[in-house]
């Protein structure tokens, strides 16, 4: 059997790679093998498609449980399952690739010296056959469930419940905290509490929020609230109600905070919970 092989597709990045293959893609697309970069290089296209493939994602569970560490990657993943645009499966078995598997080329992804190219194989007869055994060991894998919610429920939620504005000091806040890797001790809730508090509104509501959207348990944004206070970064008033406990209006506590702009509030949060010993 002659193998027929295409060596052209030499891209920049794997991201270059992974958007040639789907755009010329017709049939659900097999992606395996890939390390945790390569997933989030891959989910980055898709998020960003017009019209994207379905697409089966086969790695191992560490893989995952490390791309879906941070809230916006996970959120976007999320997204695309809610779409039927993406299924993801893990393994603890060794895996070939990375490779992308289309309905009519397997592409072996390489990369090398910042570049990455796309090894490609489409003998129809050699396609077929290793095509069905990667649909078997997909079938065979175990499926991943996100626990983060999907980014489009999570805006669609803010805007709904509390207004464009909080939304908006959410969604800043958000994309610093991606560019901004490594901050521990600032995650969703956090920037949910900040936000909640720049806009001054009820713990009880964010934390409602929080809750039936899937982002975490009101006991967890009551405990986030409560070191954040703790820290000086939020202050609180007491809003009386017409029957049982008063409810707590959010405030940020810190001129800093105050005076930082939107895009600013995550650094300044940041240094001022590693500089009071978190």
């Amino acid at each position: 059997m002659t193998i027929t092989t295409d060596v052209d597709l030499i891209e920049q990045n794997v991201s270059a790679i992974c958007r040639a293959v789907l755009d010329d893609a017709t049939e659900t697309v097999l992606a395996m093998g890939f390390s945790a970069d390569g997933v989030e290089e891959l989910l980055g296209v898709l998020g960003d498609h017009d019209d994207p493939p379905t697409v089966r994602l086969l790695v191992t569970e560490s893989v995952l449980k490390t791309v879906t560490s941070d809230f916006t990657v996970a959120g976007t993943a999320a997204d695309l399952v809610t779409a039927d645009v993406l299924s993801l499966r893990t393994t603890e078995s060794r895996l070939d690739g990375p490779l992308l598997c289309t309905d009519d080329a397997i592409v072996s992804v390489v990369a090398a010296d910042g570049q990455a190219a796309g090894l490609i194989t489409r003998d129809e007869e050699f396609v077929a056959t290793a095509r069905s055994q990667y649909t078997e060991r997909w079938e065979a894998a175990d499926t991943f469930r996100l626990r983060t919610p999907p980014l489009d429920r999570v805006r669609e939620t803010l805007d709904d419940e509390f207004g464009p504005d909080l939304r908006a000091d959410f969604e800043r806040m958000r994309t610093t905290l991606g560019e901004e890797r490594g901050t521990s001790d600032v995650d969703e809730v956090v920037i949910s509490l900040l936000a909640a508090a720049r806009n001054e509104q009820l713990l009880y509501d964010i934390s409602t929020w929080g809750e039936n959207t899937g982002l975490a348990s009101r006991a967890t944004f009551s405990r986030k609230k409560a070191t954040l206070e703790e820290h000086g970064l939020i202050d609180t008033e007491k809003v009386p109600i017409d029957v049982g406990r008063p409810r707590l209006r959010l405030l940020l506590g810190d001129e800093r905070l105050r005076q930082a702009d939107t895009d600013e509030l995550v650094g300044v949060a940041q240094s001022m919970l590693s500089t009071t010993g978190s």
